[in-house]
């Protein structure tokens, strides 16, 4: 995955640690509100506790991602001036924030269609929407405000749902269709799960601990504590590493190409 996909904190205004809020909770050791910034971020804009995240009470941060748009909002957008330079850019700094995280999730996945050998037939396709997407990545920030993600979104879906379909045809057999199921808690220790159709489902403390998750379509899945060691997660389409992160692994847990192994998980090598 190219590096501008890819969150790089030395680069950004601290723009997650401020924007977004967060409640007390298991995830969040106090309440946040939008546009206040962390008790923990520093004067650099980076994060006084980031190596002891979790024991601090802070996971939820450990599982987040904005796959590159921070630097992309601070250095591109807002020309590399800061909030707490230019205290009057705040506000907007804030709103476009979130929305260009949404198309660089966007990018993220087209960049994956494109390689996959199985999705060559939607490739001219997916390049134009790589284009068109990152040419709003490029906007102006009044641009980015008024931008109607969620109709951007509807163009983009079409061709990730054509290119899951390729990838997963792959896998042989009749791969399961459980889109959007319902499958919290669910008992799936050793499930023949190869190239199933898991877009959206809900596996929240699921045991997939043996599970063959390869080639299976992962967009949306909230993994949170759900149970994936030993599972075997290769070539598995749309996974994201905040999706890895909110789960539970071990060392046994195969891996698809570029991901990292959560520090948290049982027996990490």
């Amino acid at each position: 995955m190219p590096e501008t996909l890819r969150g790089d904190c030395a680069n950004c205004f601290g723009l997650c640690c401020v924007a977004l809020p967060f409640a007390r909770s298991a995830d969040f050791a106090v309440d946040k509100a939008p546009g206040d910034p962390c008790r923990n971020l520093g004067d650099d804009f980076r994060c006084g506790i980031h190596t002891r995240l979790r024991p601090s009470g802070f996971s939820g941060c450990t599982v987040y991602d904005c796959f590159g748009a921070g630097q992309k909002v601070s250095q591109v957008t807002f020309g590399g001036v800061s909030w707490r330079e230019a205290p009057e850019t705040a506000g907007q700094m804030y709103e476009v924030f979130p929305v260009m995280r949404q198309l660089h999730e966007l990018l993220r996945y087209l960049t994956e269609v494109l390689a996959r050998p199985a999705a060559r037939p939607l490739h001219a396709e997916a390049r134009s929407l790589l284009a068109r997407v990152e040419g709003l990545t490029e906007g102006s920030a009044d641009a980015l405000e008024k931008l109607d993600v969620a109709g951007v979104r509807a163009e983009v879906n079409p061709l990730l749902l054509k290119a899951g379909a390729l990838v997963r045809a792959t896998a042989g057999g009749k791969p399961k269709n459980r889109r959007g199921a319902d499958l919290i808690g669910a008992r799936l220790r050793g499930a023949k799960l190869r190239g199933a159709d898991l877009r959206g489902a809900l596996l929240i403390a699921a045991d997939l601990s043996g599970a063959d998750l390869s080639l299976a379509d992962l967009i949306g899945a909230d993994l949170r504590d759900a149970d994936l060691s030993g599972a075997d997660l290769t070539g598995a389409l749309f996974l994201t590493q905040p999706q890895l992160n909110a789960a539970r692994g071990d060392a046994a847990t195969l891996l698809p190409e570029g991901f990292e192994r959560p520090s948290h998980w049982a027996g990490r090598c």
